[in-house]
Formats: structure tokens, sequence, C-alpha cells
């Protein structure tokens, strides 16, 4: 009589802790006996299908974070977590901070001092980016000083960043001209570690925080300067006022600078204009606030656009592209 094959293990029978992505046909790496696409593939395709279109909404600065998540190189801003996940941690954290990248575009890393560093742009896989960084926080807590914190993809389910941080404390990104946060002592940095730096440093793009407005930033790049303002107001509404103000000749920011269009971003609109290259940040502090009281009265009105308007909108919409 032939013995019966044994059952094949479920996803709730292999160890705990997330399973590698593999290729679809391949073996799941959970030790099912089936394909990955069959198995724990279809959490992961489960997963990116329900994308969260605001991960950020909810958390102070929501714009801040979009921005330093899509438009600023370099960046830090200090985080206040919750005194009860502090407690899971390993060891002592002096201080938790975001950073918009980190070097080898690391999820998070320890400092020997137990410091934590969480990367904001990093590749994510879950549909939520807000768990995914929520997981990487955890996992650097949790990882003694000294080491980096390897991507992976976040259980299902896991916590957010809404859950882990204090939702009442500041949010006050500092832009650098450089990565030198990345080092606890940027002075004593030799070799590859000298030369990496130096490569990244070289790379950016110089970029500043306006102070007369909230979550604007001004931008050199190579042929012209740019300022993207990340905008919290409904889209749709946002737009209708964009292109009153176009149609009345006001939507510049001074002599020689246009908006040009606008993009989304992790569910907030961020419009864009064209700046001469003489003009520097400190130049558009008071146009820009002057334009957002100019904003402020357009997103009042009620009245349906005239033709104008209506043109003006459809060609700030032909030019809006989506990055996530």
């Amino acid at each position: 009589m032939a013995k019966k094959k044994a059952p094949l293990r479920t996803a709730a029978a292999v160890a705990d802790g997330p399973v590698p992505v593999v290729g679809a046909r391949e073996a799941c790496p959970c030790g099912s006996g089936r394909r990955y696409k069959a198995c724990h593939g279809r959490e992961a395709a489960h997963a990116v299908a329900e994308l969260v279109q605001r991960p950020f909404e909810g958390l102070p600065g929501e714009g801040d974070w979009v921005a330093l998540r899509e438009l600023v190189p370099a960046a830090t801003v200090p985080l206040t977590v919750k005194a009860e996940v502090l407690a899971t941690a390993v060891g002592e954290v002096p201080s938790v901070t975001l950073a918009t990248v980190l070097p080898m575009a690391w999820p998070a890393m320890r400092r020997q001092d137990g410091a934590v560093l969480l990367g904001l742009q990093t590749q994510t896989s879950s549909g939520d980016l807000s768990r995914d960084l929520a997981d990487a926080l955890l996992q650097a807590l949790a990882t003694e000083p000294g080491n980096p914190v390897p991507p992976r993809r976040p259980a299902p389910g896991g916590p957010r960043l809404q859950e882990l941080l204090d939702l009442d404390a500041a949010f006050e990104p500092e832009v650098h001209t450089g990565f030198e946060f990345w080092l606890e002592d940027p002075a004593a940095a030799t070799g590859e570690v000298a030369a990496s730096l130096e490569q990244a440093n070289a790379a950016i793009i110089p970029t500043a925080k306006l102070d007369s407005v909230p979550e604007a930033y001004w931008c050199a790049a190579p042929d012209r300067n740019h300022l993207r303002w990340v905008m919290p107001h409904e889209e749709e509404r946002l737009l209708d006022a964009l292109a009153r103000l176009a149609a009345a000749g006001e939507a510049s920011l001074g002599e020689g600078t246009k908006l040009v269009g606008s993009f989304r971003a992790h569910g907030l609109v961020v419009p864009v204009w064209d700046l001469p290259q003489s003009v520097a940040a400190a130049d558009v502090e008071k146009p820009a606030a002057q334009f957002a009281e100019r904003l402020a009265t357009a997103l009042a009105a009620t009245e349906p656009l005239t033709p104008e308007q209506r043109k003006a909108r459809a060609s700030l919409t032909s030019r809006q592209v989506t990055l996530s």
C-alpha cells in the first residue's frame, strides 16, 4: 500500500519572520513546497495592489514628508518616538532621526552610540510606505549598535508610523548641503568612506526650504532654478484655484518666473515654478507669501470657472504627472 504524502505546510506553519521575495515560479522560501506565486507571493501581490495613496496622512508636516521623500537630496528631522516603543529597543537610544537617504540606501542604521537613523528614500514593497518605514524603525531599535538594517518586506498588518510616533511633536526639517550627517565624525573620514561621501556630495542639487510659507522648496537645477511647493488642499479645488490665478495673470512669483505645471506625489499636488538662475531662495520668500494670500482667495471662490479659466485649468492638467 502506497504511503500517503505528508500535507504541504501552510504559510501559518512556517517559521516566524519575513519570507524573501523570489521569482514567481521558484519554490517559496518558506518551505511549503509550492511555487512562490501560489504561496507567499499572493501576500506580496495583495499588498502592492492595496496601495495607500496618502501614506503620510495624519503625521505632522505631511507635505514635508512628501518633499523629503521625492524632492530634497539631503535633509534630516528629529523624530519623537512613543515611550512604549522606545522601551522595546536594544540598549539606550539617545535620538531617532529621519534622513532623506542613507549610505547604500539602507532603510535604517544604528550608530555606535545607539542613535537611530531612518532612511526615507528607500525601496518599498508593501504598498504602504508608512508601514515599510515603521518596520525599518522597529528593526533599527532591535538592532545592536553599529549596524545597518537590511531591506525586507514587512509582515502584512504591521504597525504604521502613525502608531509609533508622537503625533503632537513638531516636524522641522533641516536641509543640508552634504551628507556629512551620515557620520558621527565626518572630519575623521578617510579612504573609501571619504571618497564615497565626496561622490555623494558632488551629486547634490542645491536646495533650500522657504521660511515664509510651509512645505515649499527652492532648488538650483543646471539650466534654471525651481520652486516646488507641496500643497495639502484637495486636488480638484486646488487646480480650480490655480486656474483662476493663471487666467488672471496672478500665478507667477515675479518677473521672469512661471507656473509651469504640477505633479502628484503620495496623494498631494505639488505645483512647480520655473525661476531665472539669478533668483535665489531668499528672493522668492516675499513673492511666495503674497502668492499664498492670492491662493487663499482663489480657494474660497465658488462661482463656476469662466472659459478662460477652464482653458488655463486644461493647460495645467495636461502637464501634470504622478510620481507615486
